[in-house]
């Protein structure tokens, strides 16, 4: 009689069967409820990571649930050579409630495709508005720390050399200024530049939060010299920062910012509540061109085979109902307010700064002080990967972002008491690993 075969662990199965794509920390979800997982051992974890700002209402939503059920029961593909209600009411719901701006959408399959054609959309209108000579303008301005996703085209744009690494040449076209710099941004323009895309909150590169006056001058600059204003809200918009909209919540309450109207938005990530899904919203006024904004890409020039499928569409108009009709963009503005409320009164140790806006939380360690301890440098990590591992071992899911921010990005719908408890389990950690 043969021996029970073993059943493999999933380390083993990652070790042998999946591209090394990402450092994966030893943590293998397999059910989740709200905020909270489970591991394949049983062992409890709450989620403050959200799939990295994916998952705006937490995990097994039954909104989203039955969404999916009804859906798969009719109708799961039809070609994009054809139209189905699903999709054009989504559109509509994404462009009167979400945008509130006359507009088009674009469907993708994730954030990555959602900026490509951000991309292709400024090279046809540098096409089609060219330089006084004739030839198209193809020049976008991005900036430092930024990310626009792991496409050749994405990587180009995005301003962190480590993306870059090893997958030259590189797509020609992009020039990376510092971020919040009027001033280098106004220096900046030439007459090959087409658009300037940035992200209002940075995610990857740290969480930066643009100013006011940023976004003021990227506006007044578009306008003066006939380029187009792109903004990646992949992972600020949607609720996460306060607002639908994350570059609202940027620019605050003054008045004398009101007006400021992108020309493009690309979203992922929190738009699917966990379904692949990405979108981009194309304005609808004309500026000089053939036809308007929205209608540049037209038939032929772009398009997907899964992007705005029966499915998703259904999903995705479930998730965002849900974020509409109960308010979860103030509720996150709220909640956001009081994670940073509860995190001064717990006086954590190595915590030098909170940035971001809302839901979208970035913790700024102290680097030389987490990176004296001697179990990081016996680690050999950077400060935020071996807070976060620490934070993992303690049952509380954290991201990292560079080398010295974890970020925090709960679901939009979390609770004051699971707040309570992150932030009971972020000081015991910290103050376990400053007592070694």
């Amino acid at each position: 009689m043969n021996p029970p075969t073993a059943i493999p662990k999933t380390t083993d199965l990652y070790e042998n069967y999946v591209a090394p794509t990402y450092g994966r920390f030893r943590v293998a979800p397999v059910r989740g409820q709200g905020c909270w997982l489970w591991d394949e051992d049983g062992k409890k974890y709450l989620d403050f990571g959200g799939g990295i700002a994916v998952c705006s209402l937490g995990h097994a939503h039954p909104r989203m649930a039955g969404a999916l059920h009804a859906q798969a029961l009719s109708l799961i593909h039809c070609s994009n050579l054809y139209q189905f209600p699903a999709q054009g009411k989504l559109a509509q719901l994404l462009v009167e409630k979400v945008m509130g701006i006359p507009g088009k959408i674009f469907f993708a399959n994730s954030g990555a495709e959602a900026n490509e054609a951000l991309y292709k959309l400024a090279r046809r209108y540098g096409a089609q508005r060219p330089k006084a000579n004739g030839d198209a303008r193809t020049e976008m301005l991005t900036f430092g720390s930024s990310f626009h996703g792991r496409t050749l085209a994405g990587i180009a744009a995005t301003g962190q050399e480590k993306v870059k690494a090893g997958f030259g040449p590189l797509v020609p076209g992009f020039r990376h200024l510092p971020y919040n710099d009027t001033a280098a941004l106004e220096a900046a323009i030439t007459e090959d530049t087409v658009a300037i895309l940035l992200e209002p909150v940075q995610g990857e590169g740290g969480i930066h939060v643009a100013t006011p006056d940023f976004l003021k001058t990227a506006h007044a600059l578009c306008q003066k010299h006939d380029c187009l204003l792109l903004l990646d809200e992949i992972q600020c918009g949607i609720g996460r920062t306060g607002h639908l909209r994350g570059w609202e919540t940027a620019l605050g309450e003054d008045p004398t910012l009101a007006g400021i109207v992108p020309d493009g938005v690309s979203w992922a990530k929190g738009i699917g509540g966990g379904f692949p899904f990405g979108a981009v919203w194309l304005n609808a006024h004309h500026r000089k061109t053939e036809a308007p904004i929205a209608d540049l890409l037209g038939a032929g020039s772009h398009g997907t085979t899964y992007g705005g499928s029966p499915l998703a569409c259904a999903v995705v108009t479930a998730v965002l109902e849900e974020i509409l009709e109960k308010g979860l963009p103030e509720h996150a503005a709220a909640m956001g307010a009081y994670v940073r409320e509860k995190l001064a009164e717990a006086e954590i140790p190595f915590l030098k700064d909170i940035r971001g806006l809302g839901l979208m939380l970035g913790l700024v360690l102290d680097a030389e002080a987490v990176s004296a301890l001697p179990a990081c440098q016996a680690a050999g990590q950077s400060p935020a990967i071996f807070v976060v591992n620490a934070l993992n071992k303690a049952k509380l899911l954290t991201v990292p972002a560079g080398a010295d921010v974890v970020r925090l990005l709960p679901a939009l719908n979390v609770t004051e008491a699971e707040i309570d408890t992150a932030v009971f389990m972020l000081k015991a950690t910290l103050e376990r690993l400053a007592a070694a």
